[in-house]
């Protein structure tokens, strides 16, 4: 694949000529690879996963450590490991989904012995941690704000009569109901420690530095009413390579400072400058952030030899990063549009299933149609039979009836003689009516 292939490359790069080039510590790190769990299990390797009253669910490419309900949930993450590092990034990504007016807060760790002194505890009801948590939460009625908070081991957060108060920094960001995982990035530097939400500055300082030592965890709490679910993709943990600053105040490090006052002088204000951003560098800029060649006879000095070998692998580094961005944005994008082509198929699939019962129902009906045409024509064949048969009974009756008919009746000659003989008794008893009545003696008054 086209993707493995500049990941392999970029990693060549990045172990063959980055001397500060950022390092995976897979140890610390889960979910970059699309998967919580490379083997398929239901457990996140590395790390131990609790809730109370439920215990968090482990699916394939996400942990839900709060689900969307029941309410009043919890549920922590917490690496086996340490940080060991002193200069690192940590990149998390999270999403919360939930009601309108939903609550409910995700709070990042780094702390020592933190799956002990903290748990599953949220910033609010933590006790004595030693250590920095991150908290996101709709804060005072807001959309969504994001607040770092620090302790040294003294001040119990469960006790303190305003928690909100100790916050060192906080940004306003809307993170619920985004639809998208949000992306939330910590920085430990040699000149600060940044907070970036979507690659864009949350906050920053100098006023402290992590020392190693640290676990790190993750933990969601929810209300009993309107609970937000919070869902984690990813968390992965860079260092820097052979250049890791281990905060120690060896003689070495001491003579690389002085050697390289300086250069770091003369550079001051770029520095300034980088140092003013408040949003970190596009990746089309870092790979435009290109250091034009130079004859070689110009650099007489070791110093000028070494501004040159440290600008441009600073150079190399941005671009290294720059890559290492664009190669992850197109493994999102590609999981994504491989997660869509999925969907598309079983779409395809399920709709192929109703063609195939379709086809079969056309069958169905395409028998009971033969079905019905040959019972219409033997029905048509037996009425036609049966008009047949009904005419012949009806004509051989009819045949019958008459000749019945014919014979029953008297015949002419008898019927002519009956009549001429009664007119001959007619006439005879009329004739001898009118002799007697001329021969009987007339009567005179």
């Amino acid at each position: 694949m086209r993707l493995s292939g500049l990941h392999t490359a970029a990693v060549a790069l990045c172990i063959a000529g980055a001397v500060d080039a950022q390092v995976l510590i897979s140890e610390l790190s889960f979910g970059h690879s699309g998967r919580m769990n490379p083997s398929g299990g239901s457990s996140i390797p590395n790390f131990v996963v609790s809730g109370e009253p439920q215990q968090p669910h482990v699916l394939s490419n996400r942990l839900v450590l709060t689900p969307i309900a029941p309410g009043n949930q919890r549920g922590s993450l917490w690496s086996d490991s340490i940080l060991a590092q002193s200069l690192w990034t940590a990149d998390i990504e999270f999403r919360a989904t939930g009601p309108e007016r939903g609550g409910g807060n995700l709070n990042i760790w780094l702390a020592r012995n933190g799956d002990k002194d903290v748990g599953s505890s949220s910033i609010y009801t933590a006790r004595k941690f030693d250590g920095l948590a991150l908290v996101v939460d709709t804060h005072g009625g807001s959309g969504g704000m994001i607040r770092g908070f620090l302790n040294d081991g003294n001040i119990d957060y469960s006790q303190h009569h305003s928690v909100d108060e100790l916050a060192f920094g906080h940004c306003l960001y809307s993170y619920r109901n985004l639809g998208r995982p949000t992306q939330i990035k910590m920085r430990q530097t040699r000149e600060n420690f940044r907070v970036e939400v979507d690659n864009k500055l949350c906050f920053e300082t100098d006023s402290f530095s992590l020392p190693p030592g640290n676990k790190i965890g993750i933990t969601a709490a929810t209300p009993e009413d309107n609970p937000d679910s919070f869902e984690v993709f990813k968390l992965t943990v860079l260092s820097e390579g052979a250049g890791s600053y281990t905060g120690g105040n060896s003689n070495e490090n001491a003579n690389n400072i002085n050697t390289n006052h300086d250069s770091h002088d003369n550079h001051r204000s770029d520095a300034g400058r980088s140092k003013q951003r408040s949003e970190p560098v596009d990746d089309d800029e870092a790979f435009e952030d290109s250091i034009p060649d130079e004859d070689a006879d110009i650099f007489q000095t070791s110093k000028t030899q070494f501004r040159d070998l440290h600008n441009r692998m600073q150079a190399t580094n941005h671009q290294i990063a720059a890559l290492f961005r664009t190669i992850s944005k197109f493994q999102t994008a590609e999981g994504k549009n491989h997660e869509a082509t999925i969907n598309l198929i079983n779409s395809l699939n399920s709709r192929l299933a109703g063609l195939d019962q379709l086809g079969e129902l056309s069958q169905r009906v395409s028998d009971l149609e033969k079905e019905m045409r040959s019972m219409r024509n033997d029905l048509g064949r037996k009425i036609q039979a049966n008009e047949r048969n009904f005419k012949g009974m009806l004509g051989d009756h009819h045949a019958t009836l008459s000749q019945t008919l014919i014979d029953s009746m008297p015949g002419h000659k008898r019927l002519f003689a009956v009549v001429v003989g009664t007119q001959v008794l007619l006439a005879a008893a009329y004739i001898i009516y009118k002799r007697r009545k001329a021969n009987s003696p007339k009567k005179y008054l």
